[in-house]
């Protein structure tokens, strides 16, 4: 029976898209600018695979013979968050940006949001994750008040300390933002931070939680579903989508956790999809501009890919890729604007070196031609990369 596995190594971007200057991000090559940070990556698993024919990579020559088929995939969307990108695998454009604040909410949000919550609101403004529990934690804690900021990306961040706030109040409260944030101000993502410890040593836990826009439909998770395929979501993936068109979904804790879901998976499941989202290197690295601690993330996966590949069934599709950049050597500490990185492999096959020069949404048609699904309605873009 036919499957296919997408796994997205979030933030792993491959090079400045042709209007990344539009974004004040010329110049980003996430997985480029970190090999020669590091002084050449070491990941010999994903150089066996074809990584280094997707562009020049210091530390990962090209294979000539190698198995996947490699490259490099521009987007249609304007924007360059994990929404957006990961919407646009699947077929979905976002042709007009979401809104962003990089000074903060509108009053009306703020009174409304606290209004109905029952508490008053600190911050406002468009922060570090981490900077802004440092900067507020203490008052937080002694006054109840939630710490709501933002980023470049689309998003309505709300941060509590568990002891402070219970989790359920604190999720209860972002879905009560997600009502909030519709029309003009209809964000991306709104994501809970909770976090613990004490003033001068607060630490974000894994409790995090998204609450995404709703997708359109069809897309290509609504094509493969309407063939009769399950879609299995780990990682972010359900949040992402708002739970459209995923039947089942693992929550994960960190990369590795996700890493053996996925493998789990791959050993039990005898048809659909399976969707995973790797959020670390992006999460914890990218955006703390760390290259050495991302690369070290991406070595963690490296050696994970034997065991993913040992996983697969003859003729089993198998797609890495990514979402958007968020290249660690450069003074941002936001997303940037690239292609995404695209190896696909089918077991069995060897891809001899293959190349493809395409687009995000490739990867959603070539999962739908898999596994069977119908053409897509005119409006989904993508073509299929590799042929069954």
């Amino acid at each position: 029976m036919p499957r296919a596995c997408v796994i997205v190594l979030d933030a792993v971007g491959a090079g400045e898209l042709p209007d990344a200057a539009d974004y004040g991000d010329e110049g980003s090559n996430t997985l480029g600018n970190v090999a020669e940070a590091v002084g050449g990556l070491d990941l010999p698993n994903l150089e066996q695979l074809g990584l280094g024919n997707i562009e020049n990579l210091a530390g990962c020559p090209p294979q000539p013979h190698a198995p996947a088929v490699a490259g490099r995939l521009f987007e249609r969307s304007k924007g360059k968050d994990t929404t957006t990108g990961h919407w646009e695998l699947m077929g979905i454009v976002t042709p007009e940006p979401m809104p962003t604040y990089p000074h903060g909410f509108p009053f009306e949000v703020i009174e409304e949001f606290a209004h109905r919550t029952g508490r008053g609101v600190l911050g406002n403004k468009a922060a570090s994750g981490t900077e802004i529990i440092e900067e507020l934690g203490e008052e937080h804690e002694r006054t109840g008040k939630w710490i709501v900021y933002t980023s470049a990306d689309s998003v309505f961040q709300i941060a509590a300390h568990e002891e402070t706030i219970p989790l359920d109040e604190l999720y209860a409260a972002c879905a009560s933002a997600r009502e909030v944030l519709t029309g003009k101000n209809a964000v991306g993502r709104v994501i809970a931070r909770p976090f613990v410890g004490e003033p001068g040593n607060y630490t974000r836990t894994p409790n995090r939680h998204d609450w995404s826009l709703r997708p359109r439909q069809p897309n290509y998770l609504t094509l493969v579903r309407e063939a009769g395929k399950e879609v299995y979501g780990v990682g972010k993936i359900h949040d992402i989508f708002a739970g459209v068109d995923i039947d089942h979904s693992e929550t994960t804790k960190s990369n590795i956790d996700g890493i053996t879901k996925t493998e789990a998976l791959l050993r039990e499941v005898d048809e659909g999809l399976i969707f995973v989202n790797l959020v670390e290197t992006d999460m914890l690295w990218g955006h703390r501009n760390d290259p050495v601690n991302f690369h070290r993330c991406l070595q963690d996966f490296d050696r994970r890919i034997p065991d993913l590949l040992d996983a697969l069934r003859p003729q089993d599709l198998f797609i890495l890729t990514s979402d958007h950049g968020c290249d660690p050597t450069t003074p941002s500490t936001d997303h940037s604007r690239e292609h995404a990185l695209l190896l696909a492999y089918v077991e069995g096959r060897n891809a001899a070196g293959a190349i493809h020069e395409g687009e995000f949404a490739d990867v959603g048609a070539t999962v739908n031609a898999w596994l069977g699904g119908k053409a897509p309605s005119r409006g989904i873009p993508g073509a299929p990369i590799v042929e069954q």
